[in-house]
């Protein structure tokens, strides 16, 4: 009697939400860039973890990040937010808003680095009249990038933890729907309607409601234009507290490192893209859907399968990055990372992002040039089953 091959183990994704170390797998997957793994969704997924794969897939449009929202089709895990927003600057370009928003975030318009200059120095005067230890994340990184997109949107800061409050949901990893998450959005879309019928109202959310005057936006319904509103918040806030904390906690980890930009202050906008490079923020993989048979190194994809780009294995792609592991603030290709996409979905607010980090770091290590963790690194508490890799809370000292 014979006995019937058994089906291979698939890799269970994502891996660790530790963001103190790269997860042990990166390394066993150099061998085989395109490997099957099972998501938490219970889905089988294509993981592709070198870099020249990784740009292949996010600039190749057979492979669909649309798409990835239909119904039946594989995921990496339930959604939490309207199947319709998941492409939200394809929406966005689609109802012809791009341009409004590409001038909100812009860091030269509108005095929107003097703005960011000027709030992060009073954040650092609040943690210092505060006291050590302090929490970095709750006192700084959060409500930086909280206000900085009220101040975008228009949106009293007196707001942000009302929305603030509801991405914890809307970003979580969850294997099935999450009966919250349709709470939160509900409320914020109610929110940001408010917001576009409030004559005193200004920032985005102004300029975005002077659009249903124009004859040439008639298509466009209170409800996109309050979803753009809700979208550039949490999209923004997740993004930019969470890149920034991560960039923190790298240089806190590495002392000769903050010693240096601390000594050499000229060096910070150049370190930001290597900050980028080794942060490992995103906890997932950026999701396209093959809308047809391709051919991916040595692997067939099949249409319909889900490909998932892992971005932290491709930044440490020592064929692209010498010596991958070492934090070379001078590394002349930094900015080839794919921390921000890349492609046709490369993210339209890198400008703003890199500012805001930037001038994060300035503060800090102008004014707090003593900071250090407060706790071992080991007691850090690491957030789950979440879009992106954060601390809980990050306490330092000075």
């Amino acid at each position: 009697m014979t006995t019937a091959p058994t089906a291979p183990t698939l890799i269970d994704f994502p891996f660790s939400p530790r963001g103190d170390r790269l997860p042990p797998e990166i390394e066993q997957l150099r061998a085989t860039p395109v490997t099957r793994v099972r998501t938490i969704a219970g889905d089988e997924a294509w993981l592709v973890s070198s870099y020249e794969l990784c740009r292949q897939v996010l600039e190749d449009p057979r492979f669909s990040l649309k798409d990835t929202s239909a119904p039946g089709v594989p995921r990496q895990y339930a959604l939490t937010i309207p199947p319709e927003v998941v492409n939200n600057m394809g929406n966005i370009t689609g109802a012809g808003l791009r341009k409004a928003v590409l001038k909100a975030i812009n860091p030269k318009a509108g005095g929107l680095t003097e703005w960011m200059t000027d709030h992060a120095a009073q954040l650092v005067d609040g943690i210092l009249s505060y006291g050590p230890p302090a929490d970095l994340r709750g006192q700084f990184a959060s409500p930086y990038a909280e206000h900085l997109h009220c101040h975008i949107l228009g949106i009293p800061r007196d707001d942000a933890p009302l929305l603030a409050s509801s991405l914890d949901i809307a970003f979580m990893n969850s294997a099935c729907p999450i009966t919250g998450a349709r709470l939160n959005w509900d409320r914020d879309i109610a929110y940001m309607t408010g917001r576009l019928n409030d004559p005193a109202a200004d920032g985005l959310m102004a300029e975005l409601a002077a659009l249903r005057d124009d004859p040439d936006y008639a298509h466009l319904t209170d409800e996109m234009l309050a979803t753009v509103g809700v979208t550039m918040f949490g999209a923004g806030v997740i993004s930019t507290m969470g890149a920034l904390t991560m960039a923190v906690f790298t240089l806190l980890q590495n002392p000769d490192l903050w010693e240096q930009l601390c000594a050499e202050p000229g060096k910070i906008a150049a370190a930001v893209d290597e900050l980028l490079r080794v942060n490992l923020s995103i906890a997932d993989g950026l999701p396209r859907l093959a809308m047809e048979d391709i051919q991916l190194g040595d692997t067939q994809i099949k249409k319909g399968e889900l490909v998932l780009v892992l971005v932290e294995a491709a930044n440490t792609d020592e064929s692209v990055f010498p010596d991958p592991h070492t934090i070379d603030i001078d590394r002349p290709n930094a900015a080839a990372h794919l921390s921000f996409g890349y492609g046709g979905h490369y993210c339209p607010a890198v400008p703003l992002g890199k500012k805001h980090i930037e001038i994060a770091i300035e503060a800090l290590t102008t004014r707090m040039p003593s900071l250090h963790l407060a706790v071992p690194v080991d007691q850090l508490v690491w957030r789950t089953r979440f879009m992106k890799r954060i601390p809980e809370r990050l306490p330092v000292a000075w």
